[in-house]
């Protein structure tokens, strides 16, 4: 290059366009930032403002500055971007409804400890993803019908629904219910009386959203199915143990905690084995929901020395995240390290009764969503309930 060449007359005569042209080029309408700097410059020789500096010194100065007004560009193009895809990610987590139900306190069968729990857990990590939740606790039939119907109202419109259901199940005849805590089941006529179908609420969900997923802790052993084998006056294959399998439409997944038939473990700690390691894989993982189920069924067969085996059935026409941005951002090793203590150190924590030890825990690992659960027992333990018991 000589000394009364300028930069730009470099590339208009190696390129045959205009320096300005060619950042508009690669930058679009989003180098507006930088078309003042190289308007002005464009048209005149570097020595113009520059007389006692070396045409070349200028030069290459100019140089730099291009390349550190394009490094910001790229990067400012860059970070726009990440930004703007999880500002639609987000958008897309509020348009998503979850329907989470615990029942424990049966009123005409002993008592479950753990169903309350587990959709209280599974309610915070689901809000903490970024759902829309309706929470019901020992819901009666009414109670229960209402709460599907609030449900259903929520969904429209929103592109996933998930219902979450933990307490009493049964299957008649392959029909599956859902049983709130009022129900006594004397008489066979009682199933669709007192009992929610599950196959109503997946009705429901498969109209207004098109991806839809169910998970049913809800195969314990149920002491209302004795009720029903007495009311009939002789064992019956009509009424099976466990809950019946069920198939679905395109865009749902459904999810059991234990194989079709089977009843399972309702857990001698906080969680079942289902729930707290469904809890715990969709607050710490960032695997699709597949891969999730996976890890969560190898966790229950360990638990459980492979008597109780989670079962799935999936139509699902596409991979699903619950948690999309972590297909955008990327954890460090020092992130997972810590998420991996947190969690070892709350399945240490969850059962514990002392409001030190919970208030520490939070202070420790107060930026994971652990802490959100060890809030959770502690508002538990700080509210008094009623001692339960069995109504007259």
């Amino acid at each position: 290059m000589s000394e009364d060449t300028s930069l730009t007359n470099a590339v208009k005569l190696a390129a045959g366009i205009s320096l300005t042209k060619a950042v508009k080029d690669v930058a679009g309408r989003r180098a507006w930032f930088i078309d003042e700097v190289l308007d002005a410059h464009d048209d005149a020789a570097l020595g113009a403002f520059t007389p006692r500096v070396p045409r070349l010194i200028a030069a290459c100065a100019r140089l730099a500055a291009f390349a550190v007004l394009t490094l910001a560009f790229l990067q400012a193009t860059s970070t726009s971007t990440v930004l703007d895809g999880q500002r639609g990610l987000l958008a897309a987590a509020h348009s998503r409804v979850a329907l989470v139900v615990g029942n424990s306190a049966y009123r005409y069968t002993p008592r479950l400890e753990n169903p309350k729990n587990d959709a209280a857990d599974m309610g915070v990590v689901l809000k903490k993803l970024g759902f829309q939740v309706i929470v019901g606790f020992d819901l009666d039939r009414e109670a229960f019908e209402a709460k599907v119907r609030e449900f259903a109202a929520a969904l429209k419109g929103v592109s996933v629904g998930v219902f979450y259901y933990a307490g009493h199940g049964m299957q008649a005849s392959g029909q599956n219910y859902l049983v709130p805590v009022d129900a006594k089941l004397a008489a066979v006529s009682d199933l669709n009386a007192e009992m929610v179908r599950l196959d109503l609420v997946h009705q429901t969900m498969e109209r207004e959203a098109k991806t839809n997923l169910l998970f049913f802790d809800a195969c314990r052993d149920n002491p209302l199915v004795r009720n029903l084998v007495r009311a009939v006056g002789s064992p019956s294959p009509e009424i099976g143990r466990g809950l019946a399998p069920v198939e679905s439409g395109a865009g749902t997944l459904i999810s059991f905690s234990t194989q079709p038939g089977n009843v399972a473990l309702d857990g001698a700690g906080r969680n079942s084995p289902y729930s707290g390691a469904l809890v715990r894989h969709l607050g710490t993982s960032g695997e699709d929901l597949n891969a999730i189920l996976i890890a969560v069924r190898n966790d229950v067969m360990r638990q459980t020395d492979r008597k109780q085996v989670p079962w799935e059935h999936s139509a699902l026409t596409r991979r699903y995240y619950f948690n999309p941005a972590d297909r955008m951002l990327v954890a460090t090793p020092a992130d997972h390290l810590r998420l991996s203590e947190a969690s070892q150190a709350w399945s240490a924590t969850k059962d514990t009764a002392n409001l030190d030890v919970l208030d520490a825990f939070v202070a420790r690992y107060r930026d994971t969503f652990f802490a959100e659960l060890a809030r959770a027992r502690i508002e538990e333990l700080r509210t008094p309930t009623a001692p339960p018991g069995l109504a007259p």
